[in-house]
């Protein structure tokens, strides 16, 4: 069977980066080949360049973004703590609920979805409740494409709450500064603006949020996503914990390299140059954008559709006629939006003339 050459512009996976796909041609490597092993640990080092980090603990854990969520907070945080969390659409929800089932009391900071949280209320819910042993928030509303300033909570360093930052939808997407804002835990995912295939979620973890996991008083609540485990596997120990996904790891190795040749100064300016390109040609063409413009991310735009048209009838016909996929909305905006990636390598000029030139032929 063919598959069919689609345009993947959903919230969901990109088209691969061409250096991705070769890799995915090569021999499998054991996971515990020593030319993997050297492979993971440029991997590692890649990763800590694109999260602008110097983070001993920086790794791809085996599983999507969301089980780089869970790997954050079952580390992280015990029974009875304390977590503030932003929520401002379905990804901070969904941060609620995974700190609620490892046992965390969860403090919410609400804004209305479409709309970025103020970081000053994150800031002073902390100051309320002093002995959070967590302040998280999502960095790139996936649900939404609002981006959440992160930069004014590195304050939080000289506080005992650490900072957890969701970055599956930013991480090479727009600038994101693990070090330099002071992040404690950062999670992706490797199907956004990486250009690879999920599979894998790239973490990282400060030195203070490691003292954190080693000062536990009660074991952490999933074993396959323990990272006391998972790093002497990963670490210079080399204990086997489980089989890791070589192919992925070689496809986000590929995937990384593309990244950090073209420089990450580069992708950012191209994400954003396309994504801009796509929100001003939308806006002539009736659309509205969700989110105000000071802090609307280029890499994925939410926007409502001119009034009459039927937003799942006109994305089906997208892909039946055109080979385009787009997301549609999420929670409030289901029906009535759509979410448009231009992520990885689909973050390209011809992308946003392919997608238009559909509208065009069908409006």
């Amino acid at each position: 069977m063919t598959l069919p050459d689609r345009l993947l512009m959903g919230p969901g996976p990109s088209n691969p980066y061409p250096e991705v796909t070769a890799a995915f041609a090569q021999p499998l490597l054991g996971h515990l080949d020593p030319e993997f092993l050297r492979i993971l640990d440029e991997t590692c080092d890649r990763l800590r360049t694109v999260f602008q980090t110097t983070n001993a603990l920086t790794l791809p854990i085996s599983g999507t973004g969301s089980a780089g969520m869970e790997a954050c907070f079952v580390n992280l945080v015990e029974p009875d703590d304390v977590v503030v969390i932003g929520v401002n659409g379905v990804f901070g929800e969904r941060m609620c609920e995974v700190a609620r089932r490892a046992g965390a009391t969860v403090v919410r900071v609400d804004a209305e979805w479409g709309q970025p949280i103020d970081p000053q209320r994150l800031l002073d819910a902390q100051a309320a409740n002093p002995q959070a042993r967590l302040v998280a928030v999502v960095h790139a509303e996936t649900s939404t494409g609002v981006e959440n300033d992160i930069a004014p909570l590195a304050a939080l360093r000289n506080t005992d709450s650490l900072l957890l930052v969701d970055a599956v939808t930013s991480l090479a997407g727009i600038p994101l500064e693990v070090d330099g804002w002071n992040i404690d835990a950062c999670y992706s995912g490797t199907q956004k603006c990486l250009g690879v295939p999920p599979g894998l979620s790239p973490v990282t973890f400060s030195a203070r949020a490691v003292d954190r996991i080693g000062s536990r008083t009660t074991p952490v609540q999933s074993w396959y996503l323990d990272l006391g485990l998972i790093g002497d596997y990963v670490g210079t120990a080399r204990k086997y914990h489980h089989t890791a996904p070589t192919g992925m790891i070689v496809a986000l190795h590929a995937g990384l390299g593309a990244v950090l040749d073209e420089g990450l100064d580069a992708v950012w300016a191209r994400h954003h140059d396309v994504g801009r390109m796509l929100q001003s040609a939308l806006v002539t063409r009736g659309f509205d954008l969700i989110a105000p413009e000071r802090s609307r991310l280029p890499q994925l735009t939410s926007v409502r559709l001119p009034a009459g048209l039927d937003e799942l009838a006109l994305r089906r016909r997208l892909l039946a006629e055109f080979d385009i996929e787009v997301g549609g909305g999420l929670g409030a905006f289901a029906g009535i939006a759509w979410r448009v990636g231009l992520m990885g390598h689909t973050a390209r000029r011809r992308s946003v003339s392919t997608l238009l030139g559909a509208l065009d032929t069908m409006l």
